[in-house]
């Protein structure tokens, strides 16, 4: 029996597409090859995300590349597939196709300038056949990848993913480090209840790990109302990534100012914070028990930022670096004299970025 184009590649291929946009954009290729008149196309997938609830994947005639739409929070009718490609192609006058699926993650919708006919038609019943189990298969690797990766982060994720999931010795990396401590928590825990305490210190998050993701960092612990975050070394040097750390910590500045300036209008406390910054080698990989494990940094070089970070306080300062970083960047800092670090051998010659 001679296969269509479209249904031997579902059977053949399609389960090793790890990609929402290449399985369709190559379906929709094939289903051109078998003479089907379609405009436009697309691949929804739900999203174990904390904040994206959707994937939706959009081909549109003719064409060799997809756009991707998020469908952002909880409110899964505002990512319904059919609305979002009928948008995206300006009109409410092409015909859709979804099979059997009304909306339903993970399916395929398509679009038409005019109705198929039944020949047509009964192709892309046998494509919406043939598709799920593929797309199923998709969508549970992408579930899995989504949240290792909102719970470890993408770097570790990664590794995890790659069968990194032994107590065996970890990679060594050389990084820009970020070390973010909150100050005054526990006097807040002491007066405020549970709730209030989890949004002060998801607020907080927001603005740090924010900032760090942004300038392509990653958070590699929360520690407490503390933050461990890195900006590897590698594909840009060190100069790059200590400048991406400034970058980050100007974003969490003006982010945390925004914030107190919403605290005082509702009569709450301002948040004070501190900073450290260095750069350096770290051991990054499974630290535990044989049963138990957490992907975690170790090293002088992650013992260091965080004594740096401690200082902040005493020294009047919300942002402080080691001399080694403060070569590297291109921004200007301050000095502010040599000090001794707790647990840190020999003095440490400290810089502050202007307040």
């Amino acid at each position: 029996m001679l296969l269509a184009n479209s249904l031997s590649f579902l059977l053949d291929d399609a389960a090793h597409i790890g990609d929402g946009g290449r399985l369709l954009l190559q379906l929709s290729t094939h289903l051109m090859e078998d003479g089907l008149p379609i405009i436009a196309g697309a691949l929804a997938q739900d999203a174990p995300n904390p904040i994206i609830s959707r994937r939706i994947w959009l081909w549109r005639a003719p064409g060799d590349e997809v756009v991707e739409a998020l469908g952002i929070g909880a409110d899964r009718q505002n990512a319904d597939p059919r609305l979002v490609l009928r948008e995206w192609l300006g009109t409410t006058r092409a015909i859709v196709f979804d099979e059997g699926a009304g909306g339903v993650a993970p399916t395929l919708v398509w679009a038409f300038d005019h109705t198929p006919d039944e020949a047509q038609s009964e192709l892309l019943r046998q494509i919406s056949r043939f598709a799920a189990a593929p797309m199923t298969a998709l969508a549970e690797r992408s579930a899995k990848r989504e949240l290792l990766e909102a719970y470890l982060g993408k770097r570790s994720a990664a590794h995890v993913l790659n069968g990194h999931s032994r107590r065996v010795k970890g990679e060594t990396i050389r990084a820009a480090l970020l070390c973010a401590d909150l100050r005054g928590f526990t006097d807040l825990s002491e007066v405020h209840d549970a709730d209030e305490i989890v949004s002060v210190l998801d607020a907080w998050f927001d603005c740090v790990a924010g900032a760090v993701h942004a300038f392509g960092g990653e958070v590699l612990k929360f520690i407490g109302d503390g933050v461990l975050a890195i900006f590897p070394i590698g594909e840009r040097d060190a100069r790059a990534a200590c400048d991406a750390a400034v970058r980050a910590v100007k974003a969490t500045r003006a982010g945390i100012d925004h914030l107190n300036q919403t605290r005082r209008r509702n009569g709450g406390p301002e948040l004070g914070y501190g900073i450290g910054l260095h750069v350096g080698e770290i051991l990054w990989g499974n630290i535990g028990t044989a049963g138990r494990l957490d992907f975690t940094a170790i090293g002088k070089a992650v013992n260091l930022v965080s004594r740096i970070e401690g200082l902040c306080k005493p020294l009047g300062r919300t942002v402080l670096a080691s001399t080694v970083f403060e070569a590297e960047t291109t921004e200007p800092m301050i000095a502010m004299g040599s000090h001794t670090l707790r647990g840190i051998a020999g003095a440490q010659t400290l810089f502050g970025l202007p307040e």
